[in-house]
């Protein structure tokens, strides 16, 4: 059954492109075209080089780094195998002949690789990372070129992006072209959360790896919640042998985190930590009992938030965020606080002795506000900096100015988006880019026309905003499901938060919608070739 917004499609295509409906895929894939968009991009004319991929190398003829070699042979990889899982078209590919076009300039055996500052096998990407890259394709020049790893990361991406199957399959071709490209924004996240559902190991790793297909830099690591404790913490290990899911099998110790930070630092994606409280921390009561508050007559619930009115408390939270600070290598921590339900608060009658003491009487939102503004204080002690959701801020808790809120209610974004950079804050947004909300039928287009600046501010205002984040909640998600939920609409995000500001394009205006849906339906083919089970964006398609 073809959906209504399929057949909308096909209306609007009718009338606007005049032509009958006809069998074959819905929007045909673009042929060589990057996703994200770059931000400067030439196509010099129609001439092109063939590429035998099983001769193809990459010259690196500037610095070089364990880093760079492992990304080099990791691209070639990409390339060589790129149709490889449909053998007629490889084995066809092998024998390329590409004598009797005049615009064939030849094969393309190698294209150099400048790095030409310091390749560091040590260093971690971090929020100031430059990740500006330049791709030259020309008759006379074939070079990848940045000042940084992490450009030479993206370019490789972009490289790899413009080989495509010549209409044969016969050949792959890359057009001459010149391109020079750099972020919009400096963070671009992904959210996963590993504690509704247990996301197995390999199943965060792929994430990391298809987050680089889309020039993604920062995997936002949701990693406990009220249903299970899944982080094994060296301070206090019983807190996932009695907090996770399964005590063994469904855990993250320390040599995975390690491992996924090493994965990620490869591909030039940051690890940003999120451990939410006082709300969201049911499961960490089953491993400390006196860290949460008991309800007293509350249907349904036994126990509620973090008890805020205790000196254990804290000895135990800035211990565990001492850790924190030692295993996680970014510069920023994500302490959450957000959805904090007061009902066992207001039923404890410890909490309201202390608060009548204390000239808070009935006020919760301050009760609130005192444990996250010691948690905020401990933290920036520490020196990491802190990102908080945006109740933390409306609720009016004092917050250093470096502390960046991250917007994420959908009711009035742009409200909050204004109030925030008003008060001088950074801030990150993800209200428009659930992918845990779900509609059928190409619902890609709303992500598309959401931009993270688009709200009544000042220029200085709207360059507060860092950025922003698609989030993959894990209610009905596992890892099943995990890849088709989160590509390719993860990948329209990464489109907003690199690529520069769009008109919005709308249903109506198919002229304009055609070459997006196109690329991203090369963008999703491009990503199934390499493993990935991304869903198709639009419609009936097909993909070689």
């Amino acid at each position: 059954m073809i959906k209504l917004f399929c057949v909308y499609l096909l209306i609007s295509f009718s009338s606007t492109f005049e032509f009958i409906f006809k069998p074959g895929p819905l929007v045909p894939a673009s042929k060589g075209e990057i996703w994200p968009k770059p931000q400067q991009e030439d196509k010099l004319d129609e001439r092109f080089f063939s590429i035998l991929p099983t001769f193809f190398y990459f010259n690196s003829i500037g610095n070089r780094c364990n880093t760079l070699t492992e990304a080099l042979n990791r691209y070639r990889k990409l390339i060589i195998f790129n149709n490889r899982h449909i053998k007629e078209i490889y084995y066809k590919a092998r024998s390329c002949y590409e004598g009797g076009d005049s615009n064939f300039l030849g094969y393309l055996t190698s294209i150099e690789v400048d790095l030409t500052g310091v390749c560091n096998d040590e260093e971690y990407p971090s929020f100031e990372m430059k990740e500006e890259y330049v791709v030259n394709v020309t008759s006379t020049v074939q070079r990848i070129s940045s000042d940084t790893i992490w450009g030479i990361l993206r370019g490789l991406e972009t490289f790899s992006q413009l080989i495509y199957l010549s209409d044969d399959y016969s050949c792959h071709r890359i057009e001459t072209t010149v391109i020079h490209d750099y972020p919009r924004f400096a963070h671009r996240g992904l959210l996963l959360d590993t504690s509704r559902h247990y996301i197995p190991k390999k199943s965060i790793l792929k994430l990391i790896e298809t987050m680089s297909y889309n020039k993604f830099n920062v995997f936002h690591w949701h990693i406990t919640d009220d249903y299970s404790f899944p982080y094994v913490s060296k301070t206090f290990p019983q807190m996932s042998d009695k907090g996770a899911f399964h005590p063994t099998l469904m855990t993250y110790d320390q040599n995975f985190v390690n491992e996924v930070q090493e994965y990620a630092r490869k591909r030039g994606i940051r690890v940003l930590a999120e451990f939410d409280t006082p709300g969201h921390t049911l499961s960490w009561g089953l491993g400390n009992p006196d860290l949460l508050t008991a309800c007293h007559n509350v249907p349904q619930l036994e126990w509620g938030p973090i008890n805020p009115i205790k000196n254990t408390t804290y000895e135990f939270i800035f211990k565990l965020f001492e850790e924190i600070k030692s295993t996680y290598k970014d510069q920023y921590t994500h302490l959450g606080g957000d959805e904090v339900d007061f009902s066992c608060w207001k039923s404890n009658p410890e909490i309201n002795q202390w608060m009548a003491e204390n000239g808070i009487v009935g006020d919760y939102i301050a009760l609130q506000s005192y444990y996250i503004q010691k948690l905020i204080n401990y933290v920036d002690s520490l020196g990491l900096n802190s990102i908080v959701w945006e109740e933390v801020f409306t609720n009016g808790v004092t917050l250093p100015k470096s502390t960046v809120v991250n917007v994420w209610i959908s009711d009035d974004p742009k409200t909050t988006l204004k109030q925030v950079t008003e008060a001088g804050h950074p801030t990150i947004i993800s209200s428009y880019w659930y992918l845990d909300i779900l509609k059928t039928g190409g619902d890609w287009l709303k992500f598309y026309n959401a931009d993270p600046q688009d709200f009544d501010g000042t220029e200085e205002q709207k360059k507060l905003v860092l950025g922003g984040e698609a989030c993959m909640w894990s209610e009905v998600v596992n890892e099943y499901n995990l890849e088709s939920r989160v590509w390719p609409r993860a990948s329209v995000a990464a489109e907003r938060f690199w690529s520069p500001p769009d008109d919005p394009k709308t249903e109506q205006n198919m002229a304009e919608l055609w070459p997006v849906a196109s690329r991203l339906q090369e963008q999703t083919c491009r990503m199934n070739r390499r493993g990935v089970e991304a869903q198709p964006p639009s419609g009936p398609s097909v993909c070689f």
